[in-house]
């Protein structure tokens, strides 16, 4: 019987023995999953629920006026020779005006463009400072969603003049346009990437396990748990509504801890298997040990994606809901329908064995490379600790320096793109142009003398500041009490020059302008003042989520382990992780050192929202690892081991599964990393990386010196801790005979790895089974005392 103490053995024996009811369910379940969420349809946020701070409530004065945004775009007319007095410039603004007016949308359902303005309407404010530039600027018609199919004739229009006028230059740019350019292009882009990581996945597992079978199932428990979890986020997209990019990461980190937790399952009922176990007692064994481990890491990712929802930003909210409902249908597939299938299966997992590939070494026999660092890790693990130790705070030396910030288009996506090339264009000659800061100015009078004349004092004031530039435009919104003043701030954007402008804007001209009139409020919006508001944001909850994650996890590690030196060393061995992916970040896309290796231009800065989001995932994602292996550890050590062969065992049989596992995040993160955004690619590098450091540096080395010098206080608990729940992390089971020795290996220092198998062959089985000791003997003929299960 499973342990009572194990609720993921006695799940995964209920599933084995209802096998029928338990796969049917599951499917079952998926297809509810879908058929619901298609039917309530998705809720995406809003830019009111987006925003924070001032640029929040800029937005919130928009839509709470129901006022619709247009889709805004500028063609820019330049030329290095003619200025904007020569008939053949003024020629050809103009024919670019008629062109774009006369465009019509499909089937003659009107003119494609409204709100058309001259840049020879208003002296100064269309024409660039050095003359050799015009901007022509107008909408777009029609709704959000429309505005991306009305734009073709406007596009058709503006390469019809771009033709006839050779002597200049002729570009376009704008949200309509911008928005096209990105359904055609990024958004393939995304899902080349994200079905490029599936068979990517699939041949992984292929070389892992050498079956078709055992290789497909993990992709496929994965692939279900993403599908049901996209019907469920859609159904609570109507509680938290969802941002643009919840689907990728769904998919990017439920593939990654799908095909994890499966891996983990399957490999430990093979190697029971292999050791000659019966299928039930196999199963039963992976249950029990494999199965918790999936239990504690899913919970602790979830925990720690959970401590976003404290931020208060819809877009972490969004991002944290999705993630959480995706690792949880992954961890209620593993721990259900996968011990259902593999009682199906049985020994047929291993069908369809691929030659090569079939004839690598069996489970049992742990892994040889990692056997081998570890016999010098474990000689010695002080050396060991200060060189792996020294090697992670070296890597996070530079994220002490990291920058954060919201990213131009020019340094979101490559600058070999004729998009980011149009837009720098802009930039040069109308600093602030493509993205201007804008007051959201809402009157109880908007026909009050007094606003206007602030309207023209603010413009006068702005331009004298030396900070912001023309073309300032003031334009009311329809019959509405809302204004928007759009004012181009010096600086790129996201330099201190902007960030000066901006401050200069909130804090000097309009308090001294239409701050002074009373029922008048004007927040300040737009790229900068939006970045601004969401670091500040952001720095005001930083602390609150790292004492929630960190806290939490001490706390689940404690309960899990018993252990004040376990929880402790975990958090402590994760922060470093996370700590060295943060510096090796900041190194590549801040300082530009080896930028060129993955694709990229360093920008400068890392994106607003990724240093925390990959903390709570790394946190997550490293306690995954964690739990796993030292799991393995504590169950060598309650079956009698000391703990540095323990550590031994734990390590060199957990090596080929977490190695298996961390090949396949790194690989499929690094897919993500290979798009063309900026953000994306920053998101995939930096798990990549930290996955990676992690599987290598600290699970084979760090933590194995470091237990070792522990010892047996890795396992101390104060008294007056315990109260605390004892929690198995074996299977009595596993104390059961097998029907067929199986080779044994010695360790390091002459113990049997396995504390069930026996020490030498010329070790008989006593009336136990296993020796008199029933824990075999070491090479000396001194005996071992079995431990009884202490945690």
């Amino acid at each position: 019987m499973a342990s009572r103490r194990n609720l993921a053995a006695s799940i995964g024996g209920w599933s084995a023995q209802h096998r029928k009811t338990a796969v049917f369910g599951w499917l079952l379940f998926v297809v509810l999953a879908v058929v619901i969420g298609s039917m309530t349809g998705s809720k995406e946020i809003s830019d009111g629920e987006r925003g924070v701070g001032e640029s929040g409530r800029a937005a919130k004065i928009i839509e709470d006026a129901g006022i619709k945004e247009p889709a805004g775009e500028m063609v820019l007319v330049r030329s290095d020779k003619l200025v904007s007095t020569d008939a053949k410039f003024r020629a050809a603004v103009d024919d670019v005006i008629a062109r774009v007016n006369a465009a019509q949308l499909k089937g003659g359902k009107g003119p494609a463009a409204t709100n058309m303005r001259s840049p020879y309407a208003v002296e100064g404010q269309g024409i660039s400072s050095d003359k050799h530039s015009a901007l022509i600027q107008f909408d777009v018609v029609g709704e959000e969603d429309d505005v991306v199919d009305n734009v073709e004739p406007v596009l058709d229009a503006v390469g019809a003049a771009r033709k006839a006028n050779p002597d200049v230059a002729v570009e376009q740019f704008g949200d309509a346009s911008g928005d096209k350019w990105f359904n055609d292009t990024i958004a393939k882009d995304f899902v080349r990437a994200e079905w490029t990581a599936v068979p990517l996945a699939l041949g992984i597992l292929l070389v892992a396990f050498g079956a078709v079978v055992a290789a497909l199932l993990p992709v496929a428990l994965a692939m279900t748990a993403f599908i049901a979890a996209g019907g469920l986020l859609a159904l609570s997209s109507h509680l938290m509504p969802v941002g643009e990019n919840s689907q990728s990461i769904m998919l990017l980190i439920g593939l990654a801890v799908g095909v994890d937790y499966c891996m983990f399952y399957l490999r430990r009922e093979r190697e029971e298997r292999a050791k000659g176990r019966d299928p039930e007692t196999a199963l039963r064994i992976a249950a029990a040990t494999s199965g918790r481990s999936v239990l504690i890491s899913g919970i602790t990712v979830i925990v720690a994606m959970a401590g976003m929802l404290l931020s208060g930003l819809s877009e972490f909210k969004s991002m944290a809901s999705a993630t959480i409902l995706v690792v949880l249908t992954a961890v209620l597939g593993s721990l259900t329908v996968l011990p259902a299938i593999l009682s199906m299966l049985g020994d047929r997992v291993d069908f369809g064995k691929i030659p090569g590939l079939a004839k690598m070494r069996r489970p049992t026999e742990g892994s040889r490379a990692w056997g081998k660092i570890l016999g010098v890790v474990l000689n010695r693990p002080r050396a060991a600790a200060v060189l792996s130790g020294g090697l992670l705070i070296a890597l996070t030396i530079p994220a002490l320096g990291m920058k954060t910030s919201e990213l131009p288009i020019d340094k979101e996506l490559p600058t070999d793109l004729s998009i980011v090339q149009t837009y720098q264009h802009i930039e040069k000659a109308f600093p602030g142009g493509p993205a201007p800061a804008e007051i959201v100015v809402k009157a109880k009078n908007p026909d009050d003398p007094k606003l206007t004349a602030a309207f023209d004092q603010l413009r006068k004031d702005a331009i004298a500041s030396g900070r912001m530039h023309e073309p300032i435009e003031v334009e009311r919104q329809g019959t509405t009490n809302v204004f928007k003043i759009a004012v181009p701030l010096a600086g790129s954007g996201n330099d201190k020059t902007s960030e000066k402008a901006l401050s200069t804007l909130r804090n000097d001209i309009i308090p001294n302008t239409l701050g002074k009139l009373d029922g008048v409020d004007a927040p300040v919006t737009g790229n900068t003042a939006g970045s601004k508001d969401f670091n500040d944001k952001l720095a005001d909850t930083r602390l609150p989520i790292f004492a929630f994650v960190l806290g939490f996890a001490f706390l689940l590690m404690l309960v899990s382990f018993r252990s004040i030196a376990i929880a402790i060393t975990a958090i402590l061995l994760n922060l470093l992780s996370v700590g060295a992916a943060y510096g090796v970040m900041t190194l590549i896309f801040q300082h530009g050192f080896g930028d060129a290796l993955v694709g990229t231009e360093a920008p400068g800065a890392i994106v607003s929202w990724i240093p925390m989001f990959l903390f709570v995932i790394l946190f997550g994602l490293s306690m995954d690892y964690h739990v796993f292996v030292v799991s393995r550890i504590r169950e060598a050590y309650d079956k009698g081991m000391d703990t540095k062969s323990a550590v031994s065992h734990g390590i060199r049989t957990t090596a080929g599964v977490v190695t298996s596992a961390a090949t396949i995040m790194v690989a499929v993160f690094a897919v993500f990393g290979t798009l063309s955004m900026q953000s994306m690619k920053q998101f995939g590098v930096g798990l990549a990386v930290a996955v990676l450091i992690d599987a290598t540096i600290i699970r084979g080395l760090l933590l194995p010196a470091v237990m070792s010098l522990l010892g047996d206080r890795n396992w101390y608990l104060p008294r007056w801790l315990g109260w605390l729940p004892q929690m198995d992390h074996g299977d009595e089971a596993a104390l059961a005979p097998v029907a067929e020795p199986v080779p044994a290996y010695a360790s390091a220092n002459g113990y049997q790895d396995s504390a069930y198998e026996p020490a030498h062959s010329g070790t008989g089985y006593g009336e136990n089974g296993y020796g008199e000791s029933g824990y075999g003997e070491n090479v000396s003929g001194s005996r071992r005392i079995p431990r009884p299960p202490v945690g």
